[in-house]
């Protein structure tokens, strides 16, 4: 999940395991900086944006690479900071930091490689959105008055909080599961069918189901109260996707998504959308491979997201109508016209793209 969830979750587990063993403020900044150290794998560079992708949330969440580093971590703040509290409380204290982190950030749909070194699978429910306000700001009231107050209860009793929320989004996941099955588009796969809760709540989920020759997209919120999903479907090409398996920035992303991408061809580029995060057809993680002169492929770039910025207020408005039970498909059209939609994507910039023109201009 986000930073500050991070931040708070490591501080709210160092306090509720350290109790008053030393200052509640110490076992705070202990949390923080512990629950920060996993994403720092954001700083390793690679050589293409599918390889940072699909590289992050790797050894650094592995569970084993971990659990070794709690030893000489928990060396490193009793030598700093001559803490009285004994090693093994030093060591519990922040192995559970550094645990509750990758397990929280398998609850998102991203993919967390847990087992690390020994498989390189990723593991990722959806049952949370990558930010979500409902589950960090019981954890930061906690916290603060904690550390204002002194008080162990505040802090136990919103991480207890938080932690049922986190119970909820996944019932509420299967919930919607079982809703999706009996009613999913009759070409579709039934053991394809994806549930993730959408940006900000576990109210509004988003199913995907996948079928031979198109994916299919929709929503579905809790206050519908059993109303039938409205699907809208996207093509997608089997036969093109198998043709390029051979290409391993597409096989790598292939496998790193559990299969859930779409390879597109287009005059200008193949593209390539990894389905679980985004709208088809503007998808977080959406991939374009140009051709030089000759026609072969060149090595991927990530298509920027500034073309979408303008669509953030239309989402956000549309997400609370839909939240509140409303069917309306102001923000995306079942009818879209797919092909139109397909070039627009194919024509966007690369990441990185404006800022070399301008250097370059």
């Amino acid at each position: 999940m986000d930073s500050l969830s991070q931040i708070t979750l490591g501080a709210a587990v160092s306090i509720a395991v350290f109790r008053r063993r030393q200052p509640l403020w110490k076992s705070a900044l202990l949390g923080a900086i512990a629950g920060t150290l996993p994403d720092l794998d954001v700083l390793v560079q690679f050589d293409d944006p599918i390889s940072e992708m699909t590289r992050h949330r790797a050894e650094s969440h592995g569970l084993f690479y971990l659990t070794l580093a709690c030893w000489p971590l928990a060396w490193l703040w009793r030598a700093i900071t001559g803490a009285l509290t004994s090693f093994g409380r030093c060591w519990w204290a922040i192995f559970a930091v550094l645990i509750t982190h990758p397990l929280l950030d398998t609850l998102t749909i991203y993919g967390t490689q847990l087992a690390q070194p020994f498989s390189d699978r990723p593991f990722g429910t959806g049952s949370v959105f990558v930010i979500d306000v409902f589950y960090t700001l019981p954890l930061l009231i906690g916290l603060v008055r904690a550390l204002k107050r002194q008080s162990l209860r505040s802090n136990d009793w919103m991480l207890g909080l938080s932690t049922l929320y986190l119970g909820f989004g996944l019932l509420a996941q299967q919930h919607v599961k079982t809703l999706a099955l009996q009613q999913i588009p009759a070409d579709a796969d039934p053991t394809s069918v994806l549930v993730t809760a959408t940006p900000f709540n576990t109210q509004v989920w988003q199913v995907l189901v996948l079928g031979p020759t198109h994916f299919h997209e929709g929503f579905y919120a809790l206050a519908d109260g059993g109303a039938p999903i409205v699907w809208r479907s996207w093509p997608r090409d089997q036969a093109l996707l198998q043709q390029w398996q051979h290409n391993r920035h597409i096989a790598q992303l292939t496998r790193f998504s559990h299969k859930y991408v779409v390879l597109t061809d287009t005059p200008q580029a193949l593209l390539l959308a990894d389905l679980r995060m985004g709208l088809a057809p503007n998808y977080s993680f959406h991939f374009a491979f140009r051709r030089d002169a000759d026609g072969h492929l060149q090595a991927p770039c990530q298509l920027s997201s500034a073309g979408q910025q303008g669509q953030i207020g239309l989402a956000l408005r549309w997400l609370y109508q839909r939240a509140s039970g409303q069917q309306t498909t102001a923000f995306y059209n079942p009818q879209a016209d797919t092909a139109t939609a397909l070039q627009q994507a194919a024509q966007q910039p690369c990441q990185g793209d404006e800022k070399r023109s301008q250097t370059t201009g």
